[in-house]
């Protein structure tokens, strides 16, 4: 992809691709597996990432009490405002996003993701995961999966620091996340990767290099956020009593951009920033403005007539 197929965009975003790739513009429906993660169950240990919420990263989605086609009701029924009178002819992306929705009973996660692949209002499946979570058996659902509706593998990374990820308590080393990359891409599943920037005691160069590593592994996508601090989190409890400097809106921005100049130009970029829960959000508070953070983006790329940088070598 060159310049002039991102659709105006100044990098490969995941509007572009959906639309170079389905031929319409695909809306994501967020949903619940029921299934929690090994850092909160005591495999790992109890409480999950120390920024990760209550909901683990699903307070967007349904209840997962529901059926997987009762969620989906629910994710377009709250689209149906924004869509109007397209609502019913629109299609979908089924997002498995709360916990770690890898980490079950294969037979229950696959009535579970089947229910979802099948159902024709789903274009495509995206489950969000941990590289430590893929056992044969559940990389061999995937490709089941796969053969049905097209599908994408969110691998929560945040970092290649082992310092940082000690910390946050992320449960797994990086040969871990590098193993997991490669047996997905053996399946020819596409792998999105999980960032943040600003994680605590992280410099810009160090979360460059998370960026850069990303450049030499055969993934398909890339997820930049700013760190948020949460109030229900153990991370924004030490926050309140030990504040800690995070990102202000420019300097995100200046940041980021040098982030996507240095990222491999044909690596798809689904996210540029996040919007956490307003009622949960203690820092940064500008964050909960997504439209000016999108529009200070677009600016600031404009006027630094930046497009982005590296070429696969």
């Amino acid at each position: 992809m060159n310049g002039k197929d991102w659709h105006g965009k100044r990098y490969y975003s995941f509007d572009s691709y959906i639309k170079h790739t389905f031929g319409t513009k695909l809306y994501k429906v967020s949903l619940d597996a029921g299934c929690t993660c090994p850092t909160r169950d005591g495999t790992k240990g109890f409480g999950g990432c120390t920024f990760c919420s209550t909901a683990g990263s699903g307070d967007f989605a349904s209840a997962a009490h529901k059926s997987i086609t009762e969620q989906i009701e629910d994710g377009i029924a709250l689209l149906k405002n924004k869509l109007k009178d397209k609502a019913e002819t629109t299609k979908y992306i089924a997002y498995f996003q709360a916990f770690t929705s890898t980490y079950g009973d294969v037979n229950r996660l696959r009535s579970l993701f089947v229910e979802a692949a099948t159902d024709e209002r789903i274009a495509a499946i995206s489950i969000g995961t941990r590289p430590d979570c893929l056992p044969p058996e559940i990389l061999d659902l995937l490709s089941e999966i796969a053969k049905i509706k097209p599908l994408f593998i969110e691998l929560g990374l945040q970092t290649i620091h082992e310092q940082s990820a000690i910390a946050f308590h992320r449960g797994y080393p990086l040969e871990t996340f590098d193993r997991a990359v490669k047996e997905l891409y053996a399946r020819d599943i596409p792998v999105v990767v999980h960032l943040i920037l600003g994680l605590p005691g992280e410099t810009k160069e160090d979360m460059l290099a998370s960026v850069t590593y990303m450049n030499k592994l055969p993934i398909h996508g890339v997820k930049l956020s700013m760190l948020h601090i949460l109030s229900d989190t153990a991370m924004g409890q030490d926050y309140v009593k030990h504040p800690f400097h995070v990102f202000e809106l420019e300097e995100y921005v200046d940041f980021l951009i040098t982030c996507l100049e240095h990222l491999r130009e044909d690596i798809v970029v689904h996210r540029i920033t996040g919007d956490g829960p307003k009622d949960l959000l203690i820092a940064p508070l500008w964050s909960g403005n997504k439209r000016l953070v999108l529009n200070t983006i677009a600016h600031e790329m404009k006027q630094r007539h930046t497009y982005q940088g590296v070429k696969y070598e």
